[in-house]
């Protein structure tokens, strides 16, 4: 079994919900959400916001707080085979009403369709809010550019 380990992102002013699935095995062992260095959450953030990309879990933060951003993932705990979202079984939800009590969030986005799946399982009843799904910003979805990832990851700065 695994446990999340790495603390949501958030404060009162969030007005959005980006949820990821379980950390990669890369993310746990850095501490921090997207840990993987072929993953594109964070060029792809920047972008976004027309910022740099940030370096930095502070720098990475403060990004995400300064746009109206909290950023967490669907599964508190779970079986996993190292990375594989596929592979994820036994889940155990992370406690996001919790969250959504303590911020602003009218708006929920989910991270690829392995996070939407889990959400709609888990979550969505409970929290009676529907979750829109982003491509996934993982290397393994190739199918994406990064520019392709941009315009589509657009609409949560309209939000």
């Amino acid at each position: 079994m695994e446990y999340h380990q790495i603390e949501p992102v958030y404060d009162k002013d969030s007005k959005i919900l980006i949820l990821g699935s379980f950390p990669s095995v890369r993310s746990r062992k850095a501490g921090f959400f997207y840990g993987h260095p072929q993953n594109r959450f964070w060029k792809t953030v920047a972008a976004v916001f027309e910022e740099d990309v940030p370096a930095t879990i502070e720098e990475k933060k403060k990004m995400l707080l300064r746009n109206g951003i909290a950023l967490w993932d669907v599964v508190a705990s779970c079986e996993i085979e190292g990375s594989s979202d596929s592979s994820i079984r036994n889940v155990k939800p992370n406690d996001i009403k919790k969250l959504i009590g303590k911020t602003s969030i009218s708006r929920i986005y989910v991270n690829g369709r392995t996070a939407l799946k889990l959400y709609r399982k888990y979550l969505e009843e409970q929290l009676d809010m529907e979750a829109a799904v982003l491509p996934s910003t993982s290397p393994a979805n190739a199918v994406y550019s990064l520019d392709r990832l941009v315009e589509e990851w657009r609409i949560i700065k309209e939000s």
